[in-house]
Protein backbone atom coordinates (compact mmCIF):
# COMPACT_ATOMS: atom_id res chain seq x y z
CA UNK A 1 0.00 0.00 0.00
CA UNK A 2 1.38 3.38 -0.91
CA UNK A 3 2.19 5.95 1.74
CA UNK A 4 -0.41 8.63 2.40
CA UNK A 5 1.72 10.87 4.62
CA UNK A 6 5.28 11.77 5.44
CA UNK A 7 6.10 12.01 9.13
CA UNK A 8 8.65 14.56 10.34
CA UNK A 9 9.96 13.74 13.80
CA UNK A 10 12.06 15.89 16.16
CA UNK A 11 13.73 14.54 19.30
CA UNK A 12 13.90 17.53 21.66
CA UNK A 13 14.24 18.35 25.38
CA UNK A 14 10.86 18.36 27.10
CA UNK A 15 11.08 22.03 28.08
CA UNK A 16 11.04 23.21 24.46
CA UNK A 17 8.64 20.62 23.05
CA UNK A 18 5.73 23.09 22.96
CA UNK A 19 7.83 25.67 21.11
CA UNK A 20 8.85 23.10 18.51
CA UNK A 21 5.28 21.80 18.24
CA UNK A 22 3.96 25.30 17.57
CA UNK A 23 6.61 25.92 14.90
CA UNK A 24 5.96 22.55 13.25
CA UNK A 25 2.22 23.21 13.19
CA UNK A 26 2.79 26.49 11.38
CA UNK A 27 5.34 24.92 9.05
CA UNK A 28 3.19 21.98 7.96
CA UNK A 29 -0.23 23.56 8.22
CA UNK A 30 -1.45 20.41 9.96
CA UNK A 31 -1.73 19.03 13.44
CA UNK A 32 1.19 17.60 15.37
CA UNK A 33 1.58 15.06 18.13
CA UNK A 34 4.01 14.94 21.02
CA UNK A 35 5.15 11.54 22.26
CA UNK A 36 6.44 10.86 25.76
CA UNK A 37 8.33 7.61 25.35
CA UNK A 38 8.14 6.93 29.08
CA UNK A 39 4.35 6.75 29.11
CA UNK A 40 2.70 3.59 30.41
CA UNK A 41 -0.40 5.22 31.85
CA UNK A 42 -3.82 6.46 30.81
CA UNK A 43 -4.35 9.40 33.14
CA UNK A 44 -2.17 12.51 32.67
CA UNK A 45 -1.65 12.53 36.43
CA UNK A 46 0.09 9.17 36.16
CA UNK A 47 2.50 10.12 33.38
CA UNK A 48 6.08 10.22 34.67
CA UNK A 49 8.28 13.19 33.94
CA UNK A 50 10.38 12.80 30.82
CA UNK A 51 13.49 14.73 29.86
CA UNK A 52 12.92 14.36 26.11
CA UNK A 53 9.94 14.33 23.79
CA UNK A 54 9.36 13.41 20.16
CA UNK A 55 7.39 16.05 18.25
CA UNK A 56 5.83 14.78 15.02
CA UNK A 57 4.30 16.65 12.10
CA UNK A 58 2.85 15.39 8.83
CA UNK A 59 3.02 16.29 5.13
CA UNK A 60 1.19 14.75 2.16
CA UNK A 61 3.24 11.96 0.60
CA UNK A 62 3.29 13.66 -2.79
CA UNK A 63 4.89 16.85 -1.42
CA UNK A 64 8.63 17.40 -1.58
CA UNK A 65 9.58 17.64 2.12
CA UNK A 66 13.12 18.99 1.56
CA UNK A 67 12.40 22.74 1.88
CA UNK A 68 10.36 22.37 5.06
CA UNK A 69 12.78 19.93 6.65
CA UNK A 70 15.60 22.38 5.94
CA UNK A 71 13.61 25.20 7.56
CA UNK A 72 12.88 23.02 10.57
CA UNK A 73 16.53 22.01 11.00
CA UNK A 74 17.55 25.67 10.78
CA UNK A 75 15.02 26.47 13.51
CA UNK A 76 16.36 23.64 15.69
CA UNK A 77 19.93 24.86 15.19
CA UNK A 78 18.88 28.35 16.24
CA UNK A 79 17.27 26.95 19.40
CA UNK A 80 20.43 24.99 20.18
CA UNK A 81 22.53 28.16 19.83
CA UNK A 82 20.28 29.97 22.31
CA UNK A 83 20.45 27.14 24.84
CA UNK A 84 24.02 25.82 25.27
CA UNK A 85 23.97 22.18 26.27
CA UNK A 86 20.80 21.32 24.37
CA UNK A 87 21.16 18.27 22.14
CA UNK A 88 18.96 18.83 19.07
CA UNK A 89 19.62 16.24 16.37
CA UNK A 90 18.29 16.95 12.86
CA UNK A 91 14.69 16.03 12.16
CA UNK A 92 14.01 12.65 10.60
CA UNK A 93 11.44 11.87 7.95
CA UNK A 94 9.62 8.61 7.24
CA UNK A 95 6.64 7.33 5.30
CA UNK A 96 3.44 6.58 7.18
CA UNK A 97 1.35 4.01 5.36
CA UNK A 98 -2.42 4.06 5.35
CA UNK A 99 -2.56 0.64 6.96
CA UNK A 100 -0.52 1.97 9.87
CA UNK A 101 -3.41 4.30 10.72
CA UNK A 102 -6.32 1.96 10.07
CA UNK A 103 -5.15 -1.52 11.00
CA UNK A 104 -2.23 -1.60 13.44
CA UNK A 105 -4.51 -1.23 16.49
CA UNK A 106 -6.39 -4.40 15.58
CA UNK A 107 -3.75 -6.64 17.17
CA UNK A 108 -4.95 -5.37 20.57
CA UNK A 109 -8.68 -5.97 20.00
CA UNK A 110 -9.52 -9.58 20.90
CA UNK A 111 -12.80 -11.39 21.72
CA UNK A 112 -14.10 -10.03 25.01
CA UNK A 113 -16.70 -11.20 27.51
CA UNK A 114 -18.72 -8.47 29.21
CA UNK A 115 -21.19 -9.10 32.00
CA UNK A 116 -22.65 -12.58 32.16
CA UNK A 117 -23.84 -13.15 28.57
CA UNK A 118 -22.30 -10.72 26.12
CA UNK A 119 -19.44 -11.88 23.91
CA UNK A 120 -17.93 -9.16 21.69
CA UNK A 121 -15.92 -10.47 18.76
CA UNK A 122 -14.01 -8.35 16.21
CA UNK A 123 -14.80 -9.23 12.63
CA UNK A 124 -11.27 -10.48 11.96
CA UNK A 125 -11.23 -12.88 14.95
CA UNK A 126 -12.93 -16.17 15.78
CA UNK A 127 -14.34 -17.10 19.17
CA UNK A 128 -16.13 -20.10 20.65
CA UNK A 129 -19.52 -19.07 21.97
CA UNK A 130 -20.94 -20.87 24.99
CA UNK A 131 -24.62 -21.80 25.37
CA UNK A 132 -26.57 -18.67 26.28
CA UNK A 133 -23.96 -16.24 24.92
CA UNK A 134 -25.17 -13.15 23.08
CA UNK A 135 -22.57 -12.65 20.37
CA UNK A 136 -21.82 -9.27 18.83
CA UNK A 137 -19.56 -9.07 15.78
CA UNK A 138 -18.04 -5.62 15.51
CA UNK A 139 -15.68 -3.53 13.46
CA UNK A 140 -15.43 -0.11 15.14
CA UNK A 141 -13.78 1.51 12.13
CA UNK A 142 -13.23 5.19 12.97
CA UNK A 143 -15.92 5.22 15.69
CA UNK A 144 -15.50 4.78 19.43
CA UNK A 145 -16.73 1.57 21.01
CA UNK A 146 -15.18 -1.90 21.07
CA UNK A 147 -16.41 -2.95 24.50
CA UNK A 148 -12.86 -3.01 25.79
CA UNK A 149 -12.80 0.52 27.15
CA UNK A 150 -13.99 0.90 30.73
CA UNK A 151 -16.74 3.38 29.84
CA UNK A 152 -18.36 1.07 27.29
CA UNK A 153 -17.94 -1.99 29.48
CA UNK A 154 -19.54 -0.28 32.49
CA UNK A 155 -22.49 0.76 30.33
CA UNK A 156 -22.98 -2.76 29.03
CA UNK A 157 -22.85 -4.26 32.51
CA UNK A 158 -25.38 -1.76 33.87
CA UNK A 159 -27.69 -2.30 30.92
CA UNK A 160 -27.58 -6.06 31.38
CA UNK A 161 -28.52 -5.70 35.06
CA UNK A 162 -31.43 -3.41 34.21
CA UNK A 163 -32.76 -5.86 31.65
CA UNK A 164 -32.46 -8.73 34.11
CA UNK A 165 -34.79 -6.79 36.41
CA UNK A 166 -37.35 -6.38 33.62
CA UNK A 167 -37.99 -9.94 32.41
CA UNK A 168 -40.57 -10.27 29.69
CA UNK A 169 -40.56 -6.55 28.86
CA UNK A 170 -39.35 -4.78 25.72
CA UNK A 171 -38.40 -1.28 26.91
CA UNK A 172 -37.67 1.49 24.44
CA UNK A 173 -34.10 2.77 24.48
CA UNK A 174 -32.12 5.81 23.34
CA UNK A 175 -28.37 5.36 22.78
CA UNK A 176 -26.92 8.88 22.72
CA UNK A 177 -23.41 9.05 21.28
CA UNK A 178 -23.70 5.59 19.75
CA UNK A 179 -20.22 5.49 18.16
CA UNK A 180 -19.76 2.01 16.73
CA UNK A 181 -23.33 1.10 17.72
CA UNK A 182 -22.19 -1.49 20.24
CA UNK A 183 -24.54 -0.38 23.04
CA UNK A 184 -27.57 -0.24 20.76
CA UNK A 185 -26.81 -3.71 19.38
CA UNK A 186 -26.36 -5.14 22.86
CA UNK A 187 -29.66 -3.55 23.89
CA UNK A 188 -31.39 -5.31 21.01
CA UNK A 189 -29.91 -8.69 21.90
CA UNK A 190 -30.83 -8.16 25.56
CA UNK A 191 -34.49 -7.65 24.62
CA UNK A 192 -35.15 -3.94 24.15
CA UNK A 193 -37.87 -2.98 21.70
CA UNK A 194 -37.77 0.41 20.02
CA UNK A 195 -34.10 1.53 19.85
CA UNK A 196 -32.84 4.88 18.56
CA UNK A 197 -29.05 5.28 18.18
CA UNK A 198 -27.81 8.84 17.68
CA UNK A 199 -24.43 10.43 17.12
CA UNK A 200 -23.43 13.93 16.05
CA UNK A 201 -20.72 12.42 13.83
CA UNK A 202 -22.16 11.20 10.50
CA UNK A 203 -19.16 8.87 10.05
CA UNK A 204 -19.99 7.16 13.33
CA UNK A 205 -23.56 6.63 12.17
CA UNK A 206 -22.25 4.96 9.01
CA UNK A 207 -20.06 2.64 11.10
CA UNK A 208 -22.98 1.83 13.42
CA UNK A 209 -25.22 0.98 10.47
CA UNK A 210 -22.53 -1.29 9.02
CA UNK A 211 -22.19 -3.12 12.34
CA UNK A 212 -25.96 -3.47 12.61
CA UNK A 213 -26.04 -5.07 9.17
CA UNK A 214 -23.18 -7.35 10.14
CA UNK A 215 -25.25 -8.63 13.07
CA UNK A 216 -28.57 -8.79 11.17
CA UNK A 217 -29.98 -6.04 13.39
CA UNK A 218 -30.59 -3.32 10.83
CA UNK A 219 -34.37 -3.55 11.12
CA UNK A 220 -34.30 -3.36 14.91
CA UNK A 221 -32.29 -0.17 15.48
CA UNK A 222 -32.81 3.27 13.93
CA UNK A 223 -29.70 5.41 13.53
CA UNK A 224 -29.38 9.14 12.97
CA UNK A 225 -27.71 12.45 13.78
CA UNK A 226 -30.71 14.20 15.34
CA UNK A 227 -29.59 16.26 18.36
CA UNK A 228 -31.20 15.49 21.71
CA UNK A 229 -32.78 18.95 21.79
CA UNK A 230 -34.77 18.14 18.64
CA UNK A 231 -36.30 14.90 19.91
CA UNK A 232 -39.95 14.76 20.94
CA UNK A 233 -39.99 11.05 21.81
CA UNK A 234 -39.58 9.61 25.30
CA UNK A 235 -37.77 6.40 26.26
CA UNK A 236 -37.76 3.80 29.03
CA UNK A 237 -33.95 3.59 29.07
CA UNK A 238 -31.40 6.19 27.99
CA UNK A 239 -27.69 5.47 27.59
CA UNK A 240 -25.34 8.47 27.31
CA UNK A 241 -21.67 7.55 27.02
CA UNK A 242 -20.10 10.96 26.42
CA UNK A 243 -17.90 13.47 28.26
CA UNK A 244 -18.84 14.61 31.77
CA UNK A 245 -19.20 18.28 30.84
CA UNK A 246 -21.48 17.43 27.93
CA UNK A 247 -23.60 15.19 30.15
CA UNK A 248 -24.14 18.09 32.54
CA UNK A 249 -25.10 20.39 29.64
CA UNK A 250 -27.61 17.81 28.41
CA UNK A 251 -29.04 17.00 31.85
CA UNK A 252 -32.40 18.80 31.39
CA UNK A 253 -32.93 17.21 27.98
CA UNK A 254 -32.02 13.73 29.20
CA UNK A 255 -34.43 14.01 32.13
CA UNK A 256 -37.17 15.32 29.87
CA UNK A 257 -36.86 12.46 27.37
CA UNK A 258 -36.96 9.73 30.05
CA UNK A 259 -40.29 8.07 30.77
CA UNK A 260 -41.53 7.89 34.38
CA UNK A 261 -39.94 4.86 36.00
CA UNK A 262 -37.23 4.88 33.36
CA UNK A 263 -33.49 4.31 33.84
CA UNK A 264 -30.72 6.69 32.78
CA UNK A 265 -27.15 5.38 32.46
CA UNK A 266 -24.38 7.98 32.25
CA UNK A 267 -20.85 6.97 31.29
CA UNK A 268 -17.65 8.43 29.86
CA UNK A 269 -17.00 10.01 33.25
CA UNK A 270 -13.56 10.22 34.85
CA UNK A 271 -13.79 9.44 38.56
CA UNK A 272 -12.55 12.93 39.36
CA UNK A 273 -15.58 14.34 37.48
CA UNK A 274 -18.18 12.28 39.35
CA UNK A 275 -18.99 15.13 41.75
CA UNK A 276 -19.42 17.50 38.81
CA UNK A 277 -21.96 15.20 37.19
CA UNK A 278 -23.77 14.52 40.47
CA UNK A 279 -24.07 18.25 41.03
CA UNK A 280 -25.18 18.88 37.46
CA UNK A 281 -28.04 16.36 37.75
CA UNK A 282 -29.07 17.32 41.29
CA UNK A 283 -31.77 19.69 40.08
CA UNK A 284 -33.39 17.19 37.70
CA UNK A 285 -36.45 15.06 38.55
CA UNK A 286 -34.25 11.99 38.83
CA UNK A 287 -33.23 9.76 41.71
CA UNK A 288 -29.57 8.78 41.91
CA UNK A 289 -29.24 5.00 42.22
CA UNK A 290 -25.60 3.92 41.99
CA UNK A 291 -22.10 4.45 40.68
CA UNK A 292 -20.08 1.64 39.11
CA UNK A 293 -16.30 1.98 38.90
CA UNK A 294 -13.58 0.52 36.74
CA UNK A 295 -10.11 1.97 37.16
CA UNK A 296 -10.37 5.75 36.92
CA UNK A 297 -13.71 5.68 35.09
CA UNK A 298 -17.24 5.62 36.49
CA UNK A 299 -20.75 5.09 35.22
CA UNK A 300 -23.82 6.33 37.07
CA UNK A 301 -27.44 5.22 37.08
CA UNK A 302 -30.47 7.41 37.74
CA UNK A 303 -34.17 6.64 37.77
CA UNK A 304 -37.15 8.86 37.07
CA UNK A 305 -39.92 8.64 39.60
CA UNK A 306 -43.14 6.95 38.55
CA UNK A 307 -46.33 8.99 38.88
CA UNK A 308 -47.92 8.54 42.30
Amino acid sequence: MTAAWLEIACDVPAEISEVVAEYLTTLTGAGVCVDNLCVDAFSPAEIPASTRMTVKGYLPADEDPTPKVEQLNAFLAELADRQPGFHLPPATISAVRSEDWSSSWKVHFKPLRVGTRLLIVPTWEEASAQPGDLVLRIDPGMAFGTGGHETTRLCLEMLEKIMECRPGTTPSLLDLGTGSGILAMAASLLGCGRILALDIDPDAVIVAEENLALNDLSGRVECGTTPLESLNEDFDIILANILAEELVRLAPGLAARLNPGGALILSGILAEKEALVRSGFAGQPLRYEETARDGEWVSMRYQKASPS
